[in-house]
């Protein structure tokens, strides 16, 4: 029965309107669709694919997935310079209210109203504790330190010797830190807040927080007195939080809108404001980027890009500009470069590499002449925590014969660094040696890399290419010293139950020999059982092999198995895992990362599942970005013979630290062609064409940026191997008729690419799974350092080393006088 009030009236033949729906902000609101009584029902979404790399249907071009500069061949190793003679935590700088200026040996660090004066060459401890009343007397009410820079001089002796300090209250304060002196004096100049002190050329430039520059240019010939020289006002816009001399110009901005932020009726910004300083009644310009960017932090030149400023922004980006042309044309932003996840808080031109703090505390050097940029040099400069300040200490050139970068940090530490990377060009030349004090062995290593889409190892029946593909495998090279198997898909990843169950109990119960859990499911076991006894009947008896590592994530698993005669070589193995599914909280996509040392040289085995979809090409790039950038391995640092078995100055924590590693899986790459073209190019044996349009294959040869470009594989000389009907040889035949794709595969990288060699590269016919099975056979190089013959030839590295710094140095300072930062 019908209430009446749900009867419809005699004049409501139509549905009516739905309400006007409220619009967020600048966003439209989502579209609706009215169904009336009678019509048709849309069509039933579509079920969810059978297998976990069907996913293909949508496109990853709208994905925006940062190509980041390339850090696959960087060092980790910390610059350390040896210059100086103090402890690296004895100088303490404030986070917030301290300030710092470097002179050759001497340093000047102020906070509040204490000024305190450290001689390097000496000790790590003050020769000078200065307070504000004692420096300016009675007379002056105590105020706080707020910008330090040292002044040029005529006399060499002199240099980096007069120290300018500007205060709360506007003073200009000149101190001989020698003796702590007040030798120049000019109370209230600035009737606000000095915010920063300037050296350029011979003369001396001073800002507050109201936008008052003070440019004080001595005679030619004579040295500047704070005294009695006159200062020329330029004005500018107020509270600039950022500002740094370039080029003889004053680069400004600010993230405040009432001082130029963003421009308005614009997506860009910040405002960039240049001032040229030394022309009277000159303009500022201002300026934008060419898209909007974070709040600027810092600037610098460099010495390789000449006419070119490079401006940091919060949220990762480095703006470029050009300073302007000789007719007097306005500089203008060039382009914005994206380096890095998180904000670039300081930056600094470094004789050819451009350093940037992150607010993660570590230093990146990038080497700006490829494109997309490099990173050289990457290390953990202050323990997880910002890095506010990077300088060059210009000083350091003459009076201490280095090219000396000093950066402050959140953890309130000064620290020093060599900006020529000595370390690295010693440890390049110990590579170039490395046969006159290590002797070298091979062995033979083969990888096994199948998806079984779920399948048990008692369906490998029927047919001969089933039954005889383990003892096959495991013949196809003779006698292989180490055998990695690695499997993705041993349970049916859209199974929510299995899946669960191994998501929960997956880290549970591990028995202390690695081996992997037995309540999780059967199906890990089986595998491992089958894995095992058939390189045990597949082997000489007298020739026996150990597990060393077995591990499962979701549907992932490895089984290394290594020798006997060799496993008492082998040092320190380790694994990790990676997920990368659901933004790396599961682990249906993701690798296993297992490595060893042998003898002298490290080797990792990385087993991986990537992204599935014929255009999730993106996708996979960042999956496989995260597995090789991951650094969650143990650190082996303790014993002498591990520092030569890592490369990079790493430690081991992360794949990249080890001179060889292997990755095989199922990485999803597809190949760029119809299903019908390819199906004819497989019949008509033209594989070549089919490499052509493969995806891995255009990455590493095009996308600068790709992670694994530094990597190798072997000839595409079989079939793809991916997608099949079960118990088939024929290609998937279902609705969605898959385009076949070389989803399956084994590439290696090697520090020195000549002590890895790829003995075969194939595949396998069991028909148990949608995947054929592929192996490849490596002959590796392994090395033993004799370690007295190593620290001889490190002694003649360090010596030929100290010729070619004084090359460097020299071109390097006639930057910096060219610059008129000398």
């Amino acid at each position: 029965m019908v209430e009446p009030e749900a009867q419809s009236s005699p004049d409501s033949s139509h549905t009516p309107p739905p309400p006007e729906r409220k619009v967020f902000g600048s966003h439209l609101p989502p579209p609706t669709r009215t169904i009336g009584l009678g019509d048709k029902l849309p069509p039933a979404r579509r079920a969810q694919s059978e297998s976990s790399s069907d996913s293909e249907d949508e496109d990853d071009s709208k994905i925006r997935v940062e190509q980041l500069p390339d850090g696959s061949r960087a060092s980790r190793r910390p610059p350390i310079v040896d210059c100086h003679n103090y402890s690296e935590f004895s100088i303490h700088v404030p986070a917030f209210s301290g300030h710092a200026a470097v002179s050759g040996h001497a340093v000047a660090v102020a906070s509040a109203h204490h000024l305190r004066i450290y001689d390097l060459s000496v000790s790590g401890s003050p020769v000078s504790n200065l307070e504000y009343k004692n420096i300016l007397g009675p007379k002056f009410k105590e105020s706080k330190f707020t910008a330090l820079e040292f002044r040029p001089t005529l006399r060499h002796e002199d240099r980096g010797q007069f120290l300018w300090v500007g205060t709360k209250d506007g003073h200009l304060i000149e101190l001989d830190v020698r003796n702590g002196t007040v030798t120049g004096l000019r109370p209230a100049v600035h009737a606000h807040t000095v915010t920063h002190i300037f050296r350029h050329g011979q003369s001396m430039i001073s800002m507050d927080d109201t936008g008052k520059v003070l440019v004080f240019t001595p005679s030619e010939g004579v040295d500047l007195d704070l005294n009695t020289q006159h200062a020329r006002v330029v004005r500018i816009a107020e509270k600039q939080e950022f500002a740094r001399v370039l080029g003889g110009q004053l680069w400004t901005s600010t993230r405040d809108q009432s001082g130029g932020g963003t421009a308005p009726g614009t997506s860009r910004g910040p405002y960039v404001r240049v001032y040229d300083l030394y022309t009277p009644g000159a303009i500022g310009r201002s300026l934008l980027p060419t898209e909007h960017l974070g709040a600027v932090t810092s600037g610098t030149v460099l010495a390789s890009q000449p006419g070119q400023v490079f401006l940091a922004h919060e949220g990762g980006y480095i703006s470029i500009w050009s300073m302007g042309d000789e007719s007097g044309g306005p500089p203008q932003c060039l382009e914005a470069v994206k380096v890095s996840a998180s904000d670039v808080l300081s930056l600094e031109g470094v004789n050819d590499r451009l350093w940037a703090g992150s607010r993660k505390g570590q230093i990146s050097a990038y080497d700006v002449s490829v494109k997309p940029w490099a990173i050289t040099n990457c290390w953990e400069a202050h323990t997880k925590l910002p890095v506010m300040r990077l300088a060059v200490d210009t000083w350091s050139m003459e009076k201490l014969n280095r090219l000396v970068v000093y950066s402050i940090g959140r953890d309130e530490q000064l620290r020093f660094w060599d900006g020529l990377l000595g370390i690295d060009w010693i440890e390049l030349e110990l590579l170039r040696r490395e046969t006159e004090f290590a002797s070298f062995r091979d062995m033979k290593v083969l990888i096994v890399s199948w998806n079984v889409d779920s399948a048990k190892p008692e369906a490998l029946t029927g047919t001969p290419e089933n039954l005889n593909f383990l003892s096959d495998v495991l013949t196809s090279v003779d006698s292989p010293d180490i055998i990695a198997f690695g499997m993705q898909e041993l349970i049916d990843l859209e199974s929510r139950k299995m899946a669960a169950k191994t998501v929960l109990l997956g880290s549970k119960n591990k028995s202390n020999d690695g081996a992997i859990s037995q309540k999780v499911s059967t199906s890990y076991k089986k595998w491992h059982d089958r894995l095992v006894q058939s390189v045990r009947c597949a082997m000489p008896p007298e020739e026996p092999y150990t597990v060393v590592h077995a591990e499962n994530l979701v549907g992932l698993f490895s089984c290394i198995l290594v020798k006997n005669t060799e496993k008492i070589r082998l040092k320190h193995p380790s694994m990790t895992k990676v997920k990368r599914g659901m933004g790396g909280r599961y682990g249906n996509k993701g690798a296993i990362v297992t490595r060893f040392i042998v003898d002298d040289t490290s080797v990792c085995f990385i087993n991986c599942h990537l992204a599935a979809g014929q255009h999730h090409v993106r996708q996979r790039n960042s999956d496989a970005q995260g597995i090789v950038e991951d650094d969650t391995l143990p650190a082996e640092s303790s014993a002498t013979s591990e520092a030569v078995a890592f490369i990079n100055g790493g430690d081991g924590s992360m794949v990249l630290d080890h001179e060889i590693v292997f990755m095989n899986g199922d990485m999803n790459y597809r190949i760029d062609q119809r299903r019908e073209a390819t199906i004819a190019s497989i019949k008509a044996g033209d594989l070549e064409h089919l490499v052509i349009h493969d995806q891995l294959r255009k990455e590493m040869k095009f996308n600068r940026g790709f992670r694994l470009r530094t990597f190798s594989e072997g000839p595409l000389t079989f079939v793809p191997t991916y997608k099949y009907d079960r118990r088939s040889d024929e290609f998937d035949t279902s609705e969605k008729a898959r385009t076949p794709a070389w989803c399956d595969r084994v590439l290696w990288r090697a520090q020195v690419p000549e002590r890895v060699t790829q003995l075969h590269y194939r595949r396998w016919e069991p028909n148990v799974s949608d995947h054929r099975p592929i192996s490849a056979a490596f002959r590796m190089t392994v090395k033993q350092v004799n370690h007295e013959l190593r620290a001889r030839v490190k002694a003649e590295a360090e010596g030929r080393w100290k010729a070619v710094e004084r090359e460097r140095l020299s071109a390097a300072l006639q930057h910096y006088v060219d610059q008129q930062m000398i």
